[in-house]
């Protein structure tokens, strides 16, 4: 019997799959119990091209935990905010095999709030 992590590898291994044909920057979530971190990759996968996380000293002194939505939320913002000084509005969002609940929704909901589209 599979364990939790390789079940939410191998849905993640779908779509990521369906990105990689489509060749356009992916905005990767990762989520633990005590952090969320986001990524912007490149079309190739090759390279991140910028990163938001809860263990950013800026995102720390506000939040007092970084397992919640509020946090979630704010590395949303963050990420937002940096794809577009980078001139990225336009991403493909993967959520990692994770589902699209709680965390994982309120940063994809606070990053298309700032400025992205997927």
């Amino acid at each position: 019997m599979p364990n939790p992590t390789e079940s939410r590898l191998r849905r993640a291994r779908r779509t990521r799959a369906k990105i990689v044909e489509l060749k356009v920057v992916r905005l990767a979530v990762h989520r633990s119990n005590s952090h969320i971190y986001a990524q912007l990759i490149d079309g190739t996968g090759a390279r991140v091209l910028t990163s938001a996380s809860t263990l950013e000293p800026e995102l720390r002194k506000d939040l007092p935990n970084g397992g919640t939505i509020d946090a979630a939320a704010a590395v949303g913002k963050r990420v937002a905010e940096k794809a577009r000084g980078l001139g990225i509005e336009i991403v493909a969002f993967d959520r990692s095999g994770f589902k699209y609940h709680g965390r994982v929704k309120a940063l994809a909901e606070a990053a298309r709030e700032h400025g992205l589209k997927f």
